[in-house]
């Protein structure tokens, strides 16, 4: 029974030690600008752990989650939706809950803070296509979109900017 208890404590000092790694310690004395709902920048994860997080679910599944990330395209016509790199070659596609808010259009290369629902989708041609185009992708770019693909999906219903 000893050993069953000792191994159940070395479980739980490894399991903690493992989630702690994918938290960042925001200072709260950042300043950030918010939009949509006011979150804060406690218990935010790591754009990395977001990504293994994306890899686990399937696309019926939804997951609650709270990352840091760095902004690689924003919509131009409106700042609807944005993109963030998750590592490893891959982005999430950001919209906003409800379409209520909307972020500036200059903030590709920023740090943002979103707050919401993860989730795995096939986004079709013409979806990809409307993207591209809001994002200022040439007709040939555009045209050579012809397949539809696997997208990690982020539904944000508040967003920290960093200044």
């Amino acid at each position: 029974m000893k050993r069953i208890n000792i191994l159940f404590a070395l479980f739980l000092v490894f399991f903690s030690a493992t989630a702690q790694d994918a938290i960042i310690d925001k200072n709260s004395t950042y300043d950030y600008d918010f939009f949509g709902e006011k979150i804060d920048s406690e218990k935010v994860v790591t754009s990395s752990y977001a990504l293994s997080k994306f890899q686990e679910i399937n696309t019926s599944d939804t997951l609650a989650l709270k990352f840091s990330a760095i902004v690689t395209d924003v919509c131009m016509a409106k700042g609807c939706w944005m993109k963030l790199d998750l590592g490893d070659s891959q982005e999430a596609m950001v919209r906003f809950k409800e379409y209520s808010f909307f972020i500036p259009k200059d903030i590709t290369g920023k740090e943002v803070i979103v707050n919401g629902v993860a989730f795995v989708k096939e986004t079709s041609v013409k979806e990809q296509q409307h993207y591209a185009l809001d994002a200022g992708e040439s007709k040939e770019e555009i045209a050579k979109i012809t397949t539809p693909k696997k997208t990690y999906s982020f539904i944000a219903n508040g967003v920290l900017l960093k200044k």
